[in-house]
């Protein structure tokens, strides 16, 4: 990340205009590298968890459908928020630009944490900048809805999407959509279906998308147009399910890989800062700094009643998060 100090003041050195020469280039290039920062430790939490969200539940059953049936389900997701992932220490030491109003070392809520703040302070161009770090989502559980759908394709396969909602909480807004095909691989082997044992693999994609208010940073050129920041998440999933049915009951369990690509970028309302140099677009070109790739491997265990047409499936994904699910499915022959 300090690498970027370098770049920074070059990009200002040529394009910061006539109107900005007594604006210190080199207090812009500390505070963008604040930023990212903030961004880095703020975020991170949350998006590892949206992918846990998206991961969970993708397979009802490793069996698959006849040919054009159509399994609808309406999904319910509550993501349990570890303590661990709640907070984040930031060191005086580690800020170019802020400072820390109090002491040198402050404790300050991640997307996933509490609704307190803390305010930094810093100078720029000789004039007082003050900003209140983000606050989080103040919500020990994440609970929300969305509907996923599986269609009989024949020859052992279904066609499988979910879509969820976008979900507001409180300073959060959050998204998922996806899709993928699975295969009954256990239509091979006849002696374990004779013993109602059934083993499937998917492979999907899925998109989340993140957006959460930021950086309310206030300064001599008005607010600088940094007050929301989305993340863009795409993965990547294969999971193997294996189950057995006793009469109604199914009872299911799965190993789940995924990678996924995060990409970050903000936004806001124009700051007057706009009108001396372009500081969104050079804030969202450091962040590419950010994008990274991160792979999990999740363990799913679920269990499934069947009542005629009607299905209720209760699901636990677990791993580095706890995320569980519960379902009502009905089954169009």
């Amino acid at each position: 990340m300090r690498k970027l100090g370098g770049y920074i003041l070059a990009f200002f050195v040529t394009a910061v205009s006539a109107r900005a020469q007594n604006t210190t280039i080199t207090e812009i290039g500390n505070l963008i590298q604040d930023a990212l920062l903030l961004t880095d430790r703020y975020i991170t939490p949350a998006t590892d968890a949206a992918v846990y969200q998206a991961a969970s539940s993708w397979v009802n059953t490793p069996r698959h459908l006849d040919r054009w049936d159509v399994n609808v389900g309406l999904h319910f997701n509550a993501f349990f928020v570890p303590h661990r992932d709640q907070t984040f220490t930031l060191n005086q030491n580690e800020l170019k630009f802020f400072q820390i109003s109090e002491g040198t070392q402050v404790i300050t809520p991640t997307t996933l944490g509490d609704d307190q703040y803390v305010t930094l302070t810093g100078t720029l161009n000789d004039e007082p900048v003050s900003m209140r770090t983000p606050e989080g989502v103040d919500r020990e559980t994440i609970f929300y809805p969305y509907i996923q759908a599986s269609v009989g394709l024949g020859f052992g396969t279904d066609f499988i999407a979910k879509i969820a909602p976008r979900t507001i909480l409180k300073n959060v807004e959050y998204q998922v959509g996806g899709f993928g095909l699975k295969h009954t691989i256990s239509r091979y082997f006849k002696k374990l279906e004779a013993q109602k044992i059934y083993i499937s693999a998917f492979a999907g994609y899925s998109k989340e998308d993140i957006t959460v208010e930021f950086l309310d940073v206030q300064t001599g050129f008005g607010n600088l147009g940094l007050t929301a920041l989305n993340s863009d998440i795409n993965t990547y999933q294969f999971q193997l399910n294996g189950s057995k049915v006793w009469k109604k009951f199914e009872l299911i369990s799965a190993v789940i890989f995924n990678s996924s690509d995060f990409n970050y970028s903000v936004s806001g309302n124009r700051g007057a800062i706009e009108d001396v140099f372009p500081l969104q677009s050079t804030v969202n070109t450091a962040l590419e700094t950010l994008k990274k790739t991160k792979t999990n491997i999740i363990g799913e265990i679920s269990g499934r009643y069947q009542l005629k047409n009607f299905y209720i499936q209760s699901s636990l994904a677990f791993g580095k998060f706890v995320n569980s699910n519960i379902s009502i499915q009905y089954h169009f022959h």
